[in-house]
């Protein structure tokens, strides 16, 4: 049986080895939890679209997954999500930034970034450079505190933790993930590329 439509590669590229492959084909007519959910909902709403329903629910059920095993990782590492994000935002700025741009990053106002970064630099994870004498009075002229031209630099023990809480969630994404072959891969996420660029779309109309 060959749900998706096309034959599976794995065999004729031998990208997988004879035991991955048996199990992933044990797998094809197999149902799960949302099977029964979507019988049930068809039941009382006969127009219902059971490859649509059971998509929705299988992503939402994923992203529902993933965010618990991240949050669990977080807490493994006494991390709250916002100081994760803010160091996430420092490594992706090439371990430096400013207060204004970090806030800019994160889409929330400067000043409430400052228990977050009280929190991070305690921890030796941040350092907080004071703004110098000209870029206060820069940030004085704009209307804004001097605090915001604070530089905010990365620490070798930051971006340590910040690495070890994300690979955790990976390996997680990489074993759920990991039931489908290349091909599997890159297919679904093509697919779930024509999904977004539609709501991209929509959001530019």
């Amino acid at each position: 049986m060959r749900q998706w439509g096309y034959e599976r590669q794995h065999d004729a590229l031998d990208v997988d080895g004879e035991a991955e492959a048996e199990q992933r084909d044990a797998l094809e007519g197999a149902r799960d939890w949302v099977d029964d959910h979507v019988d049930r909902w068809q039941s009382v709403l006969p127009d219902l679209n059971p490859d649509i329903e059971g998509a929705v629910t299988r992503m939402q059920f994923l992203a529902d997954h993933l965010r618990r095993v991240s949050e669990r990782s977080l807490a493994e590492f006494g991390l709250r999500r916002e100081e994760h994000e803010a160091l996430h935002v420092l490594v992706r700025r090439g371990w430096r930034t400013t207060v204004t741009q970090l806030a800019m990053d994160l889409a929330t106002a400067p000043g409430t970034l400052d228990e977050r970064l009280d929190a991070l630099e305690k921890r030796g994870f941040v350092v907080r450079t004071r703004a110098r004498g000209a870029e206060q009075s820069a940030a004085a002229a704009a209307g804004e505190p001097g605090e915001q031209g604070d530089e905010i630099e990365l620490t070798d023990e930051g971006h340590a933790t910040w690495l070890r809480a994300i690979e955790t969630s990976g390996q997680e994404e990489r074993r759920l993930l990991g039931t489908l072959d290349w091909h599997e891969q890159r297919l679904i996420s093509s697919l779930l590329r024509r999904v977004v660029l539609t709501i991209e779309g929509y959001d530019e109309s």
